[in-house]
């Protein structure tokens, strides 16, 4: 496990034309993130969400910022509302949104601006099945990505979804950042292993910044 080496200072790992994986970065700033997501969970609280096709989704989310990601019986969106509480998304807390724009920079994205985060909870056995991020209305913007708790394998593939993958173990205060050439690449998580971790008990949180 890369854990054995937590206490080597952040350093940088290539993955694809436009993509960095920034390991150990979000480190120093794990507990402040933590207790954000505390903050944002007691004002929308994590839910399965439920897919246009009718499947449940195996990792609970949630979101701060102006608008979150959900989903209704006509697809995916970005509301402002939060269709369980009918009350706006809470603010983005600012220790989530200067590591987003510092994560961001460091990967050659200077200036990003992100409105929406995604926060996931991934119990044992919940996965995300590969992806693209493409819901928002510019795509110029990159995608930062903050992995807190157990580890967990993330899967990094190319414009098509049969296209060859990488798998690259994610763990505690790592950071993905992609955009450019791979803005649009296919992503997913494998279904997490049951451990713990001091930070998170039995969960791995995940927060995706983007700017819709």
């Amino acid at each position: 496990m890369l854990d054995l080496f937590a206490d080597e200072s952040p350093w940088q790992e290539p993955l694809a034309p436009g993509a960095v994986i920034l390991r150990r970065r979000a480190l120093a700033t794990a507990d402040a993130l933590m207790q954000g997501i505390g903050q944002v969970a007691a004002l929308s609280p994590f839910r399965q969400m439920v897919t246009p096709g009718g499947y449940t989704m195996s990792v609970a989310m949630t979101n701060c910022g102006s608008v979150g990601w959900t989903t209704d019986r006509h697809g995916y969106l970005y509301s402002a509302v939060d269709p369980q509480t009918a009350a706006h998304w809470p603010a983005m807390p600012d220790v989530f949104l200067v590591l987003a724009r510092q994560c961001a920079t460091e990967a050659g994205y200077p200036d990003f601006q992100p409105d929406a985060c995604l926060i996931n909870r991934y119990a044992p056995g919940a996965k995300l099945s590969l992806h693209q991020d493409k819901d928002e209305k510019t795509l110029t913007a990159p995608i930062v990505s903050v992995s807190l708790g157990l580890p967990a394998v993330f899967q990094f593939g190319g414009l098509r979804r049969n296209d060859p993958l990488q798998r690259v173990m994610l763990e505690h205060g790592d950071v993905v950042v992609w955009g450019g050439d791979s803005r649009l690449f296919y992503h997913g998580i494998q279904p997490l292993k049951e451990g713990y971790h001091s930070a998170t008990g039995a969960f791995r949180f995940n927060l995706t910044f983007r700017h819709t």
